[in-house]
């Protein structure tokens, strides 16, 4: 039993300090996804130290690590909860618009159960990411409702469909860090005349299965942000980022972009995978602007992917309350990996697509 408790410890210990070495490839980037489990796991771990392993040198070393991990994955996750503060104003009687954004998984065919839930939820503006030629002429049906339509259909699971109630001042696709890797940029109003914008982001994931590192990820990632900053709209922007909330290049996307975190005070909101309940985290990130307040932000129900879907009900705020928010600024050694991530990503070829 010592022994098994202290190698558990070295493990979690390993995995906890994987992500903190910044190289790219996917087995430092994949244990940032594994943060809450480790909190999960880490004092359990901590007990069976106490109780079974030799007090000698290596117990307090290893028993040093571990206490300072879980200070460490507690202090990330204080954020997430409804003692820190959220870019919120629930009291105000504004306009709200409805978004659902959904990673249906291109392999899932279960278009009615899909739709069906469309329906009940009545979105305003609704997204499909992996969507492919079967999804797109699955969901032909709902254009009656939602007319105005953007459609990147792909068969890499990097397609994506938007669909609106409201029209679209102007949209457009871009292919940041690879010609088969999308991400939308549309501009509307709402019924006010304030012009918004929604960006949607889709870029590959750093994993055994498909990109060996998250070079594309990052750079598209650090497009994106720049590209909305410097647009300067009122923001949000809203998809599956294939990285957590918590992690550096997530950080440095809300720096770069000059956004705020919708997760901040409302919850961890784990999104994938739906399928293993142990092991989810939140991909499906949700990103906007100071003069947007977030009314609602929620997970929704099962349809048959490996995410959940994640709904945000926003509007637009014409008032300083949204100004109080600090926004961090870059330092130098930011602005200086920002740049490299860009063309690092621009210049990577992908092997398994």
């Amino acid at each position: 039993m010592d022994l098994f408790f202290l190698i558990l410890s070295i493990f979690l210990i390993v995995l906890g300090l994987l992500p903190f070495i910044q190289h790219q490839h996917w087995i430092f980037r994949v244990p940032e996804f594994l943060n809450l489990q480790l909190l999960v796991i880490q004092p359990i771990s901590v007990i069976g130290l106490t109780i079974f392993v030799e007090k000698d040198t290596l117990f307090y070393a290893v028993l040093a690590f571990q206490l300072a991990l879980i200070v460490f994955h507690i202090y990330i996750f204080t954020r997430y909860t409804k003692f820190y503060s959220k870019n919120t104003n629930e009291d105000k009687d504004i306009e709200t618009i409805k978004v659902i954004s959904t990673n249906i998984y291109q392999f899932n065919k279960q278009f009615e159960r899909f739709k069906n839930f469309i329906k009940k939820e009545n979105p305003d503006i609704f997204i499909t990411i992996e969507s492919n030629s079967d999804w797109e002429e699955a969901m032909r049906d709902l254009e009656i409702d939602f007319p105005n339509t953007h459609k990147v259909t792909l068969e890499n699971t990097y397609g994506m469909h938007l669909y609106s109630k409201i029209p679209f001042e102007n949209i457009k696709t871009h292919y940041f860090v690879a010609d088969d890797v999308p991400s939308i940029e549309a501009h509307l109003k709402n019924t006010e005349g304030q012009e918004y914008l929604l960006y949607i982001a889709h870029p590959p994931p750093p994993s055994p299965t498909e990109e060996s590192n998250s070079k594309e990820r990052d750079g598209d990632l650090m497009c994106i942000a720049k590209r909305v900053k410097e647009i300067g709209k009122p923001t949000l922007v809203i998809g599956d980022f294939n990285t957590v909330a918590w992690s550096k290049i997530s950080e440095l996307f809300r720096k770069n972009s000059e956004l705020i975190d919708g997760r901040h005070g409302r919850g961890i909101l784990a999104t994938f995978h739906a399928k293993y309940w142990f092991f989810r985290a939140p991909l499906d990130l949700v990103y906007h602007s100071k003069n947007v307040f977030v009314k609602d932000l929620k997970v929704l129900e099962h349809v048959g992917s490996d995410h959940f879907p994640i709904c945000c009900e926003f509007g637009l705020d014409k008032s300083d309350q949204s100004q109080k928010v600090e926004l961090e600024d870059l330092d130098k050694e930011e602005v200086k990996e920002t740049e490299q991530y860009i063309s690092e990503g621009k210049a990577e070829e992908s092997e398994k697509r």
